[in-house]
């Protein structure tokens, strides 16, 4: 068995498969390849056009490669709708925050005064988020291009070069425990497929929006957080296949030993099955055309 991207987090991929192995029939072992490139976009379409259809191999993708082909991205030459989707080990909430000591004390302020963040280029949602709330909700987020990774965004927030960024929220306690929980940032809104119960006093970005429309569109940039840090399989595989594919991951989230050790970790688990995620594409791909249009030259 193979796991064709992996280019996450090492610790988490690393986790999950030293105990998948245990829950599929024969107890195979797992060798990972990373294929780093094109924020997943590589990976997705060797998935889709190349990988044996027998359930010997998967892939760990981004969360926002099953948006390319719907917004046109280059390089995503695969068609969500028919990948055969394993699972997510967590879905993701986005968080934009903001020094302390920056000029923007909450949300109320983006609209007068603004905020200097950093971005780790287009494809990101250091980049989409604030780029395309801009546009929708009159923030006035000035991106700072040019960072190859968050960490490298958190150091530029230490060193008060630039005012905050707009990261995964495990990302954030990952890196930096201590920064929200201290009060050394604010957390000015967050965004996710759907409210977050951990999240309750700070403020929704759905929340934010002025009308039906307005809502739509939102909903539609943030999507891809309910898609977490999928597994996917190649297209049209046998049904025994997938069966056993998605029985395995979903014996993985409840093993006693991995659960164990991504405490230890600090990682959050909270998993949603194949089926799940196979019913989001659908819904996100049934989203109107002028909205997805609309969005995806926000995001470019």
């Amino acid at each position: 068995y193979e796991i064709k991207e992996c280019d996450w987090r090492s610790d988490v991929c690393s986790s999950d498969l030293r105990h998948i192995g245990k829950h599929v029939p024969g107890n195979p072992s797992y060798v990972v390849q990373n294929m780093p490139g094109a924020g997943s976009y590589v990976a997705a379409s060797y998935i889709y056009n190349i990988a044996p259809k027998d359930g010997t191999v998967m892939g760990i993708i981004a969360r926002d490669a099953a948006m390319g082909p719907l917004t046109g991205a280059e390089g995503a030459r695969f068609d969500p709708l028919k990948l055969s989707w394993i699972g997510t080990p967590t879905t993701e909430t986005n968080v934009c925050i903001a020094n302390a000591s920056a000029p923007v004390k909450s949300v109320a302020d983006l609209t007068a005064k603004e905020l200097i963040l950093g971005d780790n280029g287009p494809g990101t949602g250091t980049y989409s988020y604030p780029k395309a709330l801009n546009a929708l909700l009159g923030f006035k987020f000035k991106l700072v291009s040019g960072f190859p990774s968050s960490s490298d965004v958190f150091l530029a927030m230490e060193r008060g070069e630039v005012d905050g960024i707009c990261e995964s929220l495990d990302s954030v306690n990952g890196k930096r425990p201590d920064w929200i929980s201290s009060g050394k940032v604010r957390v000015l809104f967050y965004g996710g497929a759907e409210p977050n119960p951990h999240m309750k006093e700070h403020t929704f970005v759905m929340d934010l929006a002025k009308n039906d429309e307005q809502k739509k569109e939102i909903e539609f940039l943030y999507a891809g957080q309910g898609i977490g840090r999928p597994f996917i399989a190649p297209p049209n595989l046998p049904a025994d296949k997938l069966k056993m594919l998605r029985d395995a991951f979903d014996a993985t989230m409840k093993d006693p030993e991995f659960l164990a050790e991504t405490r230890k970790q600090k990682l959050d688990v909270e998993p949603e099955d194949g089926a799940h995620l196979e019913a989001l594409i659908r819904k996100i791909y049934a989203t109107p055309k002028p909205i997805i249009e609309k969005i995806g030259v926000l995001i470019k």
